[in-house]
């Protein structure tokens, strides 16, 4: 990352947070989350080394490490093959790589169609 294009903000995998994580910036984490984590208009992606038990609403979320909580996407949600997702996932897209995996229901929405 040599110049900051986006808003990208981050949690290293040391850090450990207790409550509620809100903000209007895309969130990297690779730490430990035990809360709610909203970030209505942005993405949030867990990384590899994240571990999450909360719920979730964002624009996007991609998860990588380990998420126990809902997930609330006004857009889409991605699970990339190591991720270990336990809860319920409502969201327009999804996508779920081989070798993820989710414990859960996946409710899709419909965009208006107008």
């Amino acid at each position: 990352m040599s110049t900051p294009a986006s808003s990208l903000a981050q949690i290293g995998k040391s850090v450990v947070i207790k409550g509620e994580l809100s903000g209007s910036e895309d969130l990297y984490l690779d730490g430990q989350v035990e809360g709610s984590i909203a970030l209505k208009g942005n993405s949030l992606t867990v990384g590899p080394n994240g571990q999450v038990k909360a719920s979730v609403d964002a624009k996007g979320v991609v998860v990588q490490g380990k998420l126990e909580g809902n997930i609330q996407a006004s857009d889409r949600v991605d699970l990339r093959k190591s991720a270990i997702v336990t809860g319920d996932i409502s969201a327009q897209r999804i996508s779920i790589e081989e070798g993820a995996f989710l414990k859960g229901k996946v409710e899709i929405q419909r965009t208006d169609a107008k």
